[in-house]
């Protein structure tokens, strides 16, 4: 790099340096030793950073910090732009009784405009998953690890997030929120640990990630339009499921959800719908599944309206929820059982305008099958298994 290029840049970083506020954690007590709790010192950062009138940046050195429980909150934020560099590691209190019966663990909420870059939050889970897996009822029931909750404009990249109570992460009541090069780990036995959940937000994007857990690798809740998602790694995990829905009698719709460029590898299932067997007024409509390959999977093609877990709390009526327009464009590679396509759809309310094209999925180098029941639509191109779809 030449002399002049050097001093540009050092230019630029010193204006920039200039007009943005930055605060280290260490500065208001933090502890990188893993034991003490810093979730005050946190907050105290978090405070001065939001009473700036400037961009602010808040540091977060190499080192692990234990956090008990701490909820950012930027309603009363001067600030409207706060960037987190977090280098070193969050850690939850790996006694789940400090904070198992809290909703949230880490919570952005009602802020506006946040980035959050690098970092790893570890929810410390493994005692609360065996208490869970050995059928204690007295086991508490988990709180979620990194919360967005009505926020708007939140980047999150190069961040991991792991080994969480319950959810990973989720986003609640947001608008414009993208979230890439993430990473998210948790055992595939670990129960109800869902890598990424998205509810009642818009506008969300999940791009060039790698998720694993012992439940969805993303779930798509009810509210949820404008969802892209593209270049995701799936592995363990139940696959990338809208759904449940329809638990309500009232309940806002799912639509205009693409899923892009995916790779499921030993999942129960790639991409599902899936719904209660109860009455609804809500809906899933204009979603693209495309260009996605699975590898081992039990269910790589399965729409489930009929969901019930152990039969209960379900009146025994078709599901109210309304499917249409959901396309599945060239999905290939190979099934764990030979039924690769399932579409179980309501008998009250038949799946509509499902397009199936370019669908090559193999079991055991073997033709695959194809269950349909109240499934109506078209199919063009390969087809294997070959379609069983009603025309509309």
């Amino acid at each position: 790099m030449s002399p002049f290029a050097i001093f540009f840049l050092l230019l630029i970083y010193s204006s920039l340096a200039a007009n943005t506020n930055i605060y280290n954690v260490q500065n208001y007590g933090a502890k990188s030793d893993g034991k003490t709790d810093s979730s005050k010192a946190f907050l105290n950062a978090w405070a001065a950073a939001c009473a700036s009138n400037k961009p602010s940046t808040i540091n977060v050195p190499i080192g692990k910090y234990l956090i008990h429980n701490a909820n950012f909150n930027g309603q009363t934020c001067k600030s409207k732009a706060i960037t987190m560099h977090i280098d070193g590691t969050l850690l939850a209190p790996s006694d789940y009784n400090v904070i198992g019966n809290e909703e949230n663990w880490i919570k952005f909420e009602k802020v506006n405009g946040l980035s959050i870059y690098g970092g790893t939050f570890d929810g410390q889970a493994a005692a609360l998953w065996a208490c869970k897996n050995s059928n204690n009822k007295n086991c508490p029931d988990g709180t979620t690890a990194l919360t967005f909750y009505n926020s708007n404009n939140i980047i999150m990249s190069g961040v991991k997030v792991q080994n969480s109570q319950k959810f990973q992460i989720l986003v609640d009541g947001c608008h414009n929120v993208k979230l890439q090069g993430v990473k998210v780990s948790a055992p595939g036995n670990s129960p109800n640990t869902d890598g990424i959940h998205v509810k009642s937000s818009s506008g969300v994007s999940i791009m060039k990630s790698q998720i694993g857990t012992g439940d969805d690798c993303i779930s798509i809740g009810p509210g949820t339009s404008n969802l892209w998602i593209e270049g995701i790694a799936c592995g363990p995990g139940h696959g990338i499921s809208i759904g449940s829905l329809g638990w309500k009698q009232q309940e806002l719709g799912v639509q205009n959800v693409t899923v892009k460029t995916v790779t499921f590898s030993g999942t129960t299932n790639g991409v599902r719908v899936k719904t209660w067997a109860r009455p609804s007024n809500g809906f899933v409509r204009n979603v693209l599944f495309q260009h996605i390959v699975m590898v081992n999977v039990k269910n790589p093609i399965i729409i489930d309206q009929n969901y019930c877990p152990n039969h209960q709390s379900c009146p025994h009526k078709g599901s109210g929820i309304k499917i249409s327009d959901v396309t599945y464009q060239d999905i290939h590679g190979t099934s764990a059982t030979e039924v690769a396509v399932k579409l179980d759809c309501s008998k009250s309310n038949p799946c509509s305008g499902i397009t199936l094209e370019d669908v090559n999925l193999s079991y055991q180098n073997q033709q695959t099958e194809a269950s349909c029941v109240n499934a109506r639509g078209r199919v063009s191109g390969l087809q294997k298994p070959t379609n069983c779809l009603l025309k509309s």
